[in-house]
């Protein structure tokens, strides 16, 4: 709850997996202008937020989180997907099996729910009471990377399926006020040009061109074969030799013809999750929008990528900055 204000605030925080380290620095963020949520609900990453900052393991989270890198990232693969995923659940969520974890979401200090899928139906499941850690657990089975989570009958997997950010959750809990944190508000395709695609790195800017050598502009032997013969005819046009624009044009053409390479089978898998979330993240804010979108520009960073929690919190922690006005507006205004 904001200072001096009795509305109910609701805190929707969405999908994304490796981006999900951003919900951190917007929580810190959130803190720090004197806000604190009355509602929190999550959908798969954001539940797993969520519930830490319910169950004061906010500090034990981000430290883990920073600290872990791609050998820590090893050592939670399971590479005979014995138990139904890429990922051993019990492995990536042992750190957090402790009393403040295994306790009810009924006895949270907060209303809290997450969001998960039923397996069978594909129906649209809200988990607000019964035992805190399978919750999350079931909230974040991402297809093809964590297994399946049995409870209350259901077989569920992660809740990005059908509402990857729950902002009708928020509201049918009694929020008067939803601030939403969307996660994949940027379509991150395949094959960026600096990047490994959705599963690699990249810092989100084009990558820089090569110098063209100067036997490729004069129409010589080095260089691409395409580009070399391209500036040769057009310096036989213009009775010249290339021009710096002429030598662009002909680089655009050359990179247009260039195979790009195959990606692997978890670049594919990422991409696709990355469509989906952001397509069905589109529909679902259109017809229940929030207060407040907070959307932090995290598509440089694959949905694979948990090395790079420190950066995603500091992004996080930016744009929730940023929209201080914008919810104090919202406040003002509800």
């Amino acid at each position: 709850m904001a200072k001096g204000t009795d509305l109910k605030i609701g805190l929707a925080l969405g999908s994304g997996a490796a981006r999900g380290w951003a919900h951190i620095g917007v929580l810190r963020a959130l803190e720090e202008i004197g806000i604190e949520p009355d509602i929190i609900c999550g959908t798969s990453i954001g539940a797993a937020v969520g519930a830490a900052y319910l169950t004061d393991q906010m500090d034990e989270l981000q430290s883990w989180a920073q600290k872990m890198g791609w050998l820590g990232m090893l050592g939670i693969i399971d590479l005979t997907f014995r138990r139904g995923g890429l990922v051993a659940a019990e492995k990536a969520f042992g750190r957090f099996d402790n009393e403040r974890s295994n306790i009810l979401i009924e006895n949270l200090r907060r209303p809290f729910a997450t969001v998960a899928t039923d397996l069978s139906t594909g129906r649209e499941i809200w988990l607000r009471d019964g035992p805190l850690m399978s919750a999350v657990m079931a909230s974040a089975a991402m297809p093809g990377l964590f297994p399946a989570v049995r409870r209350d009958h259901h077989l569920l997997v992660d809740g990005a399926l059908v509402n990857p950010v729950p902002v009708s959750l928020c509201r049918a809990l009694g929020a008067d006020v939803v601030v939403a944190v969307n996660l994949n508000s940027e379509l991150s395709p395949l094959g960026r040009p600096n990047g490994r695609g959705n599963g690699g790195r990249s810092n989100g800017k084009p990558a820089a061109k090569a110098p063209v050598p100067e036997a490729a502009a004069a129409g010589g032997d080095a260089g691409s074969p395409a580009l070399s013969h391209l500036t040769s005819q057009i310096s036989t046009w213009l009775g010249r030799k290339p021009s710096r624009r002429t030598r662009f044009i002909a680089d655009q053409i050359d990179d247009a013809h260039a195979q790009k390479p195959m990606p692997n089978a978890l670049e594919v898998m990422a991409g696709s999750i990355d469509i989906m979330q952001d397509r069905i993240t589109r529909s679902r804010l259109a017809g229940e929008p929030p207060d407040v979108l907070i959307a932090p520009r995290l598509a440089h960073i694959g949905i694979l990528e948990f090395d790079r929690a420190a950066e995603a919190v500091e992004i996080g922690h930016a744009a929730a900055s940023m929209l201080r006005p914008s919810i104090e507006l919202a406040l003002r205004r509800a």
